[in-house]
């Protein structure tokens, strides 16, 4: 009996860490882009607005790749999704150095390896990781794989930065590309669909519901509606804050590095944010409500970003508020997760998660592109700033009428 438990204990770590590595180098590689953007700009010439645009772009396909992803991972398994995914991240990213206009620049950051990220992003690997855990730890494991993530953010930021002091750009951007392929054996670990984790059970399907019913269903759901919006905001935020902090640091006359380093702060904190909300999201069966949950953290931010606006700009600010960021910063990812399993349970959790991770990414699209037009048409980013406060502080309130109830559910399928 101990060895049997043992056992079960080993292969869900074997589950986490395979889910989590997966996050950790593809996160890591996509939100250490924004280091580059000035570098970008100059090689290129082409001007800020013209490459947030590619960032932009990227943040919107990421988002619309993912329901499609999640949809083909549910049918086919997570395994095949997560190989084409990688690929696509290592060549978008490989090719980026030799991308010199708008439109190429677009294909790399925002095709390829944004594509390829969203093929192997949170709506695949949440829903890899729902149906290969038991339900009680589904809360836990989710924190925990949002965790890695986190960590590839803080461990790739600083490495880019060293790599493109010690040789160059290139050569750095070349290094994250050949960096994303060591998730590919992770692939076999999350493989498998929904449908054979029902039968491997030995469980019998208890409706009968195509993704097109499941997707209508949720979508007349004011709670997922609720849930969709505040995500939106989230995108905002993460966005603007992942393309252009390295421009806030040097707008207020900072050094540079310390931009990356602030990125690699926000991950490492974020790290202890995922890893507490998951904690909280699973504590006694759930003790606290998820929706309240996520509107602590939208209200956090509000308080942060205001702070810091009234704030002296000096290295230690910048740090702590990217430390306070950091917690709050892909900390709602656990509870969103959880709520759309709640609501609709695991058969498309991975369709209906990944539309979540599409308004998350719309809102992301606005905040890494108007992050540079703002730029261009103030010489600052307080607007931004002021529509992050008013944003969070939206999102806030936002969560607060969902109702934490299972929607209702299909038509049970006929003997």
């Amino acid at each position: 009996m101990a060895n049997e438990s043992n056992q079960r204990r080993l292969a869900l770590w074997i589950v986490l860490l395979a889910a989590a590595g997966t996050f950790s180098l593809t996160m890591g590689a996509r939100q250490s882009m924004g280091l580059f953007l000035n570098t970008l700009n100059t090689h290129t010439g082409l001007g800020l607005a013209s490459i947030s645009l590619a960032f932009a772009f990227g943040q919107l396909w990421w988002g619309l790749t993912q329901p499609f992803a999640g949809m083909v991972a549910d049918r086919v398994g997570a395994g095949r999704v997560l190989v084409v995914g990688v690929v696509l991240i290592a060549i978008g990213t490989s090719l980026v150095p030799f991308m010199t206009t708008t439109a190429r620049l677009i294909l790399a950051i925002g095709v390829l390896s944004a594509g390829g990220a969203g093929m192997a992003g949170p709506a695949v690997l949440m829903a890899a990781t729902t149906r290969l855990v038991p339900p009680e730890k589904r809360g836990m494991a989710s924190g925990i794989v949002n965790a890695g993530g986190s960590f590839g953010q803080f461990l790739f930021a600083p490495l880019a930065q060293a790599i493109t002091a010690a040789a160059s750009w290139v050569v750095a951007l070349q290094s994250l590309a050949f960096l994303t392929l060591l998730a590919l054996p992770a692939a076999w670990v999350l493989r498998g669909t929904a449908q054979q984790a029902v039968a491997a059970a030995g469980a019998a399907p208890v409706k009968k519901e195509t993704t097109r019913e499941a997707i209508g269903r949720a979508v007349r759901d004011p709670s997922y509606r609720m849930l969709c919006a505040g995500f939106f905001v989230c995108g905002f935020h993460v966005a603007f804050i992942a393309t252009h902090l390295p421009g806030v640091v040097a707008s207020c006359q900072l050094p540079a590095a310390l931009g990356a380093w602030a990125l690699g702060i926000i991950g490492l904190f974020n790290i202890v944010g995922s890893v507490a909300m998951g904690w909280a999201v699973s504590f006694q069966g759930g003790r606290w409500r998820m929706k309240s949950l996520l509107s602590l953290v939208y209200a956090t931010r509000a308080v942060a970003v205001l702070v810091f606006l009234l704030a002296p700009k000096t290295e230690f600010t910048l740090l702590v508020f990217a430390a306070v960021i950091g917690v709050t910063y892909l900390s709602t990812v656990p509870p969103t997760a959880g709520l759309v399993a709640k609501f609709f349970g695991p058969a498309h959790m991975a369709t209906l998660f990944g539309l979540v991770m599409l308004a998350h990414q719309i809102g992301g699209f606005l905040g890494a592109y108007f992050g540079g037009k703002s730029f261009e048409w103030t010489g600052s980013y307080n607007w931004m700033w002021y529509a992050d406060i008013v944003l969070a502080v939206g999102a806030a309130l936002i969560h607060l009428p969902i109702r934490e109830a299972p929607a209702a559910t299909a038509v049970p399928a006929k003997a």
